[in-house]
């Protein structure tokens, strides 16, 4: 009986082994970086849009912050779509702000993917630190950076 017990308790340990060098090493791959920012509070019925596929900024002849995006959504009828800078504690290290692409969300429509162009202005944007702009989607972000002057 107690040779049995050995010889699984052997079985065992053998099978446990196997099973660790199945893993994959995963200490090669980066690590990601977490925001520090947080996003602002949304009105009703406006969400991220699904995706952002292009963003582009620059400083408008007013010197506000012309921020320009184009995505998509998960159906026709998004109106309103703008960007909301996120709230930071400090300014960013790298001095990449921000933002959430957002839109009204329509009350009904075919399910179908449409494409969304979204444009705003910072008029307040932290003209010493900013370098560039992050935009958020639900599925992505496209990171805008701020050409040299």
């Amino acid at each position: 009986m107690s040779r049995v017990i050995l010889v699984a308790g052997l079985l065992l340990a053998v099978g446990l082994s196997a099973c660790d060098s199945a893993k994959e090493d995963t200490s090669a791959l980066p690590i990601p970086t977490k925001s520090m920012a947080r996003s602002q509070q949304m009105y009703q019925g406006q969400e991220l849009i699904a995706k952002v596929d292009t963003a582009s900024i620059s400083v408008g002849k007013d010197g506000a912050l012309q921020m320009q995006a184009t995505g998509s959504v998960p159906m026709a009828g998004y109106k309103n779509a703008g960007f909301l800078p996120k709230i930071n504690a400090a300014p960013p290290k790298d001095g990449v702000y921000e933002v959430d692409a957002v839109a009204d969300h329509p009350a009904t429509g075919a399910a179908v993917v449409t494409p969304i162009e979204v444009k705003g202005a910072w008029p307040n944007y932290p003209k010493d630190h900013l370098k560039g702009v992050k935009v958020f989607a639900k599925g992505n972000s496209v990171v805008a950076m701020l050409p040299p002057s």
